[in-house]
């Protein structure tokens, strides 16, 4: 099935036609124009009086689809009844070339090597890889135990963050993954407002399970805060933008979500789990 949204003119046509010719058959046709240099019968370029070559265009008609029309419709309609999902995606690709409003002509042709390219993702990913490692570091060393926690926090969302990408079919560049280095570092600070925050009513509580609790209730909202302006600004770029753009936004709005359930939900059951219902004399963060 293709779903099909016209414009108003168009939609105008289409509810005339389906009208008149209810319970017909009718085609989509893809109309291919051509320009072509004109060489002699040596395979020499002709030229006009100016020096110019000459060229000429061609056009060709292809029927792509043909189907009954089954009621009357205007600006968005279906094509029902292809037979997979593969020729499916190959009439929309062909009906969206179609919405060119002029045709392309063909001034130069040349092949590169996608090694540039391929350099700049090896490099970004390797920037991800130094940094969520030096970061891994850090919070051990500076947290202990609840910074092992963090730790695991963060690889999850990271893995959740490719993974989403991954079900979206979504293309690694650069922007993005810069996206995912500043969702790396925003799910830290996250994860260090929590165990500051912990620390914090340790010094004003004896019970330690209480100032666990009351470390992480208290920080939800400050966290809550930092990452839905976050949002709404990687929203804002999503909306606005173009190409790059929109995939440091689509990235970014990714993590930001992740980030928080890894920081709020999975850290804290882990810590629940490890020091949940026990007496502790004292915290190892």
């Amino acid at each position: 099935m293709v779903n099909i949204t016209l414009d108003s003119a168009g939609g105008r046509a289409m509810l005339d036609t389906t009208k008149k010719y209810l319970h017909h058959r009718m085609a989509v046709v893809f109309i291919e124009n051509q320009v072509e240099t004109i060489t002699d019968k040596d395979g020499r370029v002709v030229l006009d009086k100016e020096g110019n070559p000459l060229k000429k265009r061609t056009t060709t008609k292809d029927i792509i689809n043909a189907a009954t029309i089954q009621g009357t419709f205007s600006s968005r309609f279906q094509i029902t009844g292809i037979d997979s999902a593969r020729e499916a995606r190959n009439l929309a690709l062909l009906l969206r070339a179609g919405s060119l409003s002029a045709p392309i002509e063909i001034i130069e042709e040349r092949t590169i090597g996608p090694s540039l390219g391929a350099d700049n993702i090896q490099k970004g990913v390797l920037s991800v890889i130094v940094g969520f490692v030096l970061v891994l570091i850090f919070m051990a060393v500076r947290y202990r135990v609840f910074g092992l926690v963090a730790n695991i926090a963060l690889t999850l969302n990271l893995v959740m963050i490719v993974a989403v990408l991954s079900l979206l079919q979504a293309t690694l560049t650069l922007p993005g993954i810069a996206g995912i280095v500043l969702t790396v570092g925003m799910a830290v600070d996250a994860n260090v407002l929590i165990f500051e925050r912990i620390k914090e009513e340790l010094g004003s509580q004896n019970n330690i399970q209480k100032a666990i609790s009351s470390g992480y209730d208290k920080a939800v909202l400050t966290i809550a805060d930092a990452n839905i302006t976050t949002l709404i600004a990687s929203l804002v770029l999503f909306s606005f933008g173009t190409g790059p753009i929109k995939g440091f936004a689509i990235t970014l709005s990714i993590g930001i979500v992740t980030s928080m359930f890894t920081a709020i939900i999975v850290s804290r059951a882990i810590i629940n789990k490890i020091y949940g219902g026990k007496k502790l004399e004292e915290l190892s963060i």
